[in-house]
């Protein structure tokens, strides 16, 4: 069932064509604080009576990424199954525990919540609710550190992320023309630095194989605590002026790692008038965000739609478990968009290059690092 996962991902169709855009590209984010919205779904063969439901963080379902993903992996299952699913979108943290204890009372059989930031009130909820089964998309549910879930009704939905983001740092270094490259996120939390350690660790073993000196901005895997955060994950001037920093000191390749600050990014881009080079993370931007198409190198993908698809589809069916998923390269979970407009930009040696690495992380000759193993 968790087969074509990054085909899944790559199949995302922006509903009314909306640009997201808070910085340069100017549409604001709907925000339905409290209320919740029973989206449109497609006619299914038998009605069900199992009511599948979802909590967005405070990027709301139209961020072009993993709000995104999660919320078209649950109209597909629901449709599926013949369900109307119940959403309900915040517009910010104070929103996150009322948006769910709505869900709870109004009778939902599974609650996903998406994103890291919704843990304690994920976990807070389901404790409360030991009948109702949630899920919750890039967190363990393991508040206790002891490396399993907390509770048996909470699913966690992982993704190894370093390992894609190991061979777009490899891409990035290939690239530069100026020897720099950057990367940052919106906050700190395991499921964005796991992209930003990744993408360095790629980087260094570019330059450890070509005897290069590419440097990454931004991110230090021997001092991880020196990252660069922006302090949360909006497109706004904090966000366009940390983008505008790194190019300042040369970088003419920008990773952001969170959700919208990539919108940020694209403005500190065009205003600078140079050729720069942008990377996305979740999903791939070339097709969720056409505005990025003359920019975008690849981005980083994970097979959101895919994994919410099959969790939402496996609980209806009774196969529910607090057995994580974690998506890797192995499983087709994690991985890179293609190169898009920069095909004949890249090295022409560069695909077999990430071929033949990307087998060497899977079998186990080329060890990437991550939180996740």
């Amino acid at each position: 069932m968790l087969g074509s996962i990054l085909e899944d991902t790559l199949s995302i169709t922006p509903r009314s064509r909306f640009i997201s855009g808070i910085a340069l590209l100017g549409t604001s984010v709907l925000v339905l604080a409290g209320c919740a919205a029973a989206p449109a779904t497609t006619t299914a063969t038998a009605k069900s009576s199992y009511v599948p439901c979802m909590v967005s963080d405070a990027g709301g379902f139209d961020d072009h990424s993993f709000n995104q993903l999660g919320f078209e992996g649950l109209k597909e299952a629901s449709a599926k199954i013949g369900a109307t699913p119940i959403t309900v979108q915040s517009a910010s943290e104070t929103d996150f525990a009322p948006n769910i204890n709505s869900l709870v009372a109004q009778g939902c059989n599974l609650i996903v919540t998406v994103g890291f930031a919704l843990s304690a009130a994920t976990l807070t909820a389901a404790a409360a609710n030991p009948d109702i089964n949630f899920a919750i998309i890039d967190d363990g549910a393991d508040a206790n550190f002891d490396g399993k879930p907390d509770l048996p009704n909470v699913k966690p939905i992982l993704f190894n992320t370093a390992q894609a983001a190991f061979l777009v740092g490899y891409a990035a270094a290939s690239y530069t023309k100026s020897g720099t490259v950057a990367t940052w996120g919106g906050q700190n939390y395991p499921t964005v630095t796991i992209f930003m350690d990744g993408f360095a660790q790629g980087v260094a073993y570019y330059n450890s194989q070509k005897g290069a000196t590419v440097k990454v901005l931004g991110y230090d895997t021997a001092s991880p605590t020196t990252a660069t955060f922006t302090g949360g994950f909006e497109a706004n001037d904090v966000a366009k002026s940390t983008a505008t920093n790194f190019i300042d000191q040369g970088a003419d390749v920008l990773l952001p790692v969170g959700g919208p600050i990539y919108q940020s990014a694209v403005a500190a881009i065009t205003d600078s008038g140079k050729d720069i080079a942008l990377l996305g993370v979740d999903a791939d931007l070339f097709v969720t965000d056409p505005s990025t198409e003359p920019i975008i190198l690849t981005s980083i993908l994970k097979g959101i739609k895919s994994a919410t698809e099959a969790v939402v589809s496996d609980a209806a069916a009774g196969n529910y478990s607090n057995t994580a998923y974690v998506g890797t390269l192995d499983n087709n979970g994690v991985g890179y968009a293609p190169f898009h407009n920069f095909e004949s930009k890249v090295a022409k040696t560069l695909q077999g290059e990430l071929d033949a690495i990307k087998a060497g992380i899977i079998d186990g000759s080329i060890k990437v690092k991550s939180y996740l193993g």
